[in-house]
């Protein structure tokens, strides 16, 4: 539909006052229709039934011996100007027929004949219509035939016809008139308040529309204010605010992907530039002949050594990360004992924490129920967590890992007495490649993607991990493994296999660092 069309278009609210006024008006009309048969109806029954009772008197007459030949003076008292009475004896074939119509034609209707013939054998008519003539033209009668009888023997028979009654045109026009009065009165009041409900009805998808439009032009906050009462206009309210809400989270995390997208290029940009920079002079160095001494020139090849192996750690992590992410990797999942797990790790640790003359601590009770996890992501996990409170923790510091059931799961945290993060930087500290201190640089303060990393594992075994830190404080990470639903007969033997993952997973990662 183009635009001039739409414009055209009668609104919503026209329509709907228009749909209430033709209702309104149609109503009226049937209405009218409907009180002008019943008028005629009543008139109608009504006259049957008088005609039904004078019948029944001349009956009961009869029966009460009154003669034939005295029935012209009875019928007249008993029948109004144009009725018309038909007496017969059984035995005769002539009727007596007494009329105020003028015209003998009436007397020989064949449908009189046929009526008193039809009496004289027992059949009664109720009603039945005839066309009796008079001086203004043929006038439409209703009439009743019956037999009558004297001790229960048929006598004669009677027939009784009287000019079908009709309301007065004027009567039925004032009828009318009144009904139309009533029905444009009612209409009025109708129009009115159709218009105040009507209004009331569209205001709220008026607003439904001016806030799509904003929407379409970008304006993601806009909603609709609710009524008090939800009805279904305040329901689809509701639901509209809920798709608003659904839709401005949408695009505020798509935003923020694309932000992260850009800052994972740049980031992956900058971390390749250095060791490439790097490798690029050493390599022209040798090259140009302008190191002669082989001891320098040996030093420079283990420099390019160096920086390639950066390269390779970064490539790794990266596609750790991506691969952890996508749910690619597969976890190889068994019993595990944590106390077992983390005091293989801080021996691992332990001589660079006493250069510095930081004490490392493992709370974890023997006796603490086994998790379910593949022992040498978690190995990585304790690597890399270790790792960082060790260099955030000033010499004579200390680090502490403990654990405590929180229902099928087992939390797990590592805490240090380092300086802490600020808080600004602690939401963001498991992003990818972002690092709390701007001044680090990639051989101090590692790619940016290990606890990245950390998250992802964590995520991967239906666990959660989160910071606690305050500046000058410490920090505390904790994170969660479900519980291993295990026998004790089967403890030894994974704790064998954990440690023997556990050893591989060490060397394997001391390998990469």
């Amino acid at each position: 539909m183009d635009s001039n069309t739409s414009h055209s278009a009668l609104s919503l609210r026209t329509k709907l006052v228009l749909s209430y006024l033709a209702v309104i008006l149609g109503t009226v009309l049937v209405l009218s229709f409907a009180v002008s048969r019943a008028v005629q109806n009543y008139y109608f029954n009504l006259q049957q039934r008088r005609l039904q009772a004078t019948a029944n008197e001349v009956e009961l007459a009869i029966e009460h011996g009154i003669l034939f030949s005295n029935s012209h003076r009875f019928a007249g008292s008993l029948f109004d100007a144009g009725s018309l009475l038909a007496l017969m004896n059984k035995g005769e074939n002539t009727a007596q027929c007494l009329q105020s119509f003028i015209g003998v034609e009436n007397c020989n209707n064949p449908i009189l004949a046929q009526a008193l013939k039809q009496a004289l054998q027992g059949q009664s008519t109720t009603l039945g219509q005839i066309q009796l003539a008079a001086p203004e033209g043929s006038i439409s009668s209703i009439y009743t035939s019956l037999p009558l009888r004297i001790n229960g023997q048929i006598v004669g028979a009677m027939f009784l016809a009287e000019p079908q009654i009709s309301p007065r045109l004027d009567f039925l026009q004032q009828i009318n008139q009144a009904i139309l009065i009533a029905g444009f009165a009612v209409a009025g009041i109708a129009l009115f308040t159709s218009v105040l409900l009507v209004r009331r009805f569209t205001r709220p998808l008026e607003d439904l529309t001016l806030a799509a439009e904003q929407m379409k032009q970008g304006e993601y906050t806009q909603r609709v204010s609710l009524p008090r009462k939800l009805d279904e206009l305040g329901q689809l309210g509701l639901t509209f605010n809920e798709m608003a809400d659904t839709i401005e989270a949408d695009i505020t995390e798509l935003r923020r992907q694309d932000q992260v997208r850009r800052d994972l290029i740049a980031n992956i940009a900058h971390d390749l530039a250095t060791p490439l920079t790097a490798i690029q002079g050493f390599s022209e160095a040798l090259g140009d002949n302008v190191i002669f001494d082989p001891t320098e020139r040996q030093e420079t090849a283990q420099r390019i050594g160096r920086e390639v192996q950066r390269l390779r750690r970064l490539v790794a992590d990266i596609q750790q990360m991506t691969s952890l992410e996508a749910g690619h990797t597969k976890l190889d999942l068994a019993p595990l004992d944590m106390h077992t797990q983390v005091d293989e790790t801080i021996a691992v640790i332990v001589p660079e924490c006493e250069q510095k003359g930081i004490d490392v601590h493992n709370d974890i009770e023997p006796s603490t129920p086994q998790v379910i996890a593949d022992g040498d992501r978690i190995t990585q996990v304790l690597l890399n967590l270790l790792d960082n409170a060790r260099r955030h923790t000033p010499d004579g510091g200390t680090i502490r890992v403990g654990a405590r059931l929180q229902g099928n799961y087992l939390r797990i945290w590592i805490s240090d007495t380092g300086t802490g993060i600020d808080p600004a930087d602690l939401p963001h500290i498991f992003e990818r490649f972002y690092r709390a201190d701007r001044s680090r640089t990639t051989s101090t303060g590692g790619s940016g993607l290990g606890l990245s990393i950390v998250k992802a594992i964590i995520t991967a075994h239906s666990g959660n991990i989160w910071a606690e830190s305050a500046l000058g404080q410490g920090t505390r990470i904790t994170f969660t493994l479900p519980l291993a639903m295990q026998t004790p007969a089967t403890t030894a033997t994974n704790v064998t296999g954990a440690s023997a993952r556990t050893t591989r997973a060490i060397a394997s990662i001391m390998q990469k660092q």
